[in-house]
């Protein structure tokens, strides 16, 4: 009997690979047997993330694309067909943030974060999406947000972006169950990243954020690879439309 986790002989596409959340996902499903395809806007042979894929027996195959460029999204989806890669799972965790009060928060910043975000995430999706239903099969993982749920503060691009990936899971799911394939999303929490460098940074948002999260830590990459691989694998096979929430239980609180 195969063990529900096992993902040997499985292609993970896992767009923001190189580091943070992306890269801590692709390292288990690599772990768990998938071989990997990488994307990020800077990607190249020789990353941090594609070596540690090699340690564990798995091909890894990187890509450039630049998500916040519609054509440059569709000539990437295109170009996978042409390379004869077919994923069996699609990891879209490429995101941005960029934050400014409401009411300097400029035309240019919405529209950068919309389509990083929320627009390359679905036209991949349906992309991808396509060949995993003439196949009947597939699995597919969204990067929400704790603001998938929660308004945030000064971040209202991203709020909303992350908002609309929630309800874009469940509408994929609603379509899409039916025909093979899982839907489903992963919320993370406050983690330490990149992305939340500024709020590291300040010494009394930090510590709020510490004193609400019960666990009383930062979250970490690596603390998102066993929900990735769950979502992946056979395991989550009547799993549809859920939003699942890593998050140290700041949302219980």
């Amino acid at each position: 009997m195969t063990h529900p986790f096992d993902l040997s002989g499985r292609t993970a596409l896992v767009t923001g690979a190189k580091r943070g959340i992306g890269r801590g996902m692709a390292e288990a499903l690599a772990a768990a047997g998938a071989d990997i395809v990488g994307v990020s806007a800077s990607l190249g042979t020789g990353s941090d993330v594609e070596q540690a894929v090699a340690a564990t027996g798995r091909a890894f195959t990187p890509y450039k694309c630049d998500f916040s460029d519609r054509a440059a999204v569709t000539a990437f989806a295109a170009q996978l067909e042409t390379d004869g890669i077919a994923p069996d799972i699609l990891v879209n965790n490429a995101g941005t943030i960029l934050r400014k009060p409401a009411a300097e928060h400029g035309d240019d910043l919405w529209d950068e974060v919309m389509e990083v975000n929320l627009n390359a995430q679905f036209v991949l999706a349906r992309e991808i999406g396509r060949g995993m239903i003439a196949r009947g099969r597939g699995k597919i993982i969204f990067t929400a947000s704790l603001l998938t749920f929660q308004g945030g503060i000064t971040v209202p691009g991203y709020a909303a972006s992350k908002g609309a990936i929630g309800q874009l899971t469940k509408a994929l799911a609603n379509e899409w169950a039916g025909k093979g394939l899982n839907v489903n999303a992963i919320a993370p929490g406050y983690v330490a990243t990149d992305n939340t460098q500024a709020l590291q940074d300040d010494a009394d948002r930090s510590k709020a954020i510490l004193d609400r999260i019960p666990q009383g830590r930062w979250g970490r990459p690596e603390d998102f690879g066993g929900p990735a691989v769950f979502l992946a694998s056979s395991a989550s096979d009547y799993v549809n439309g859920e939003i699942l929430v890593v998050d140290g239980g700041w949302m219980g609180r």
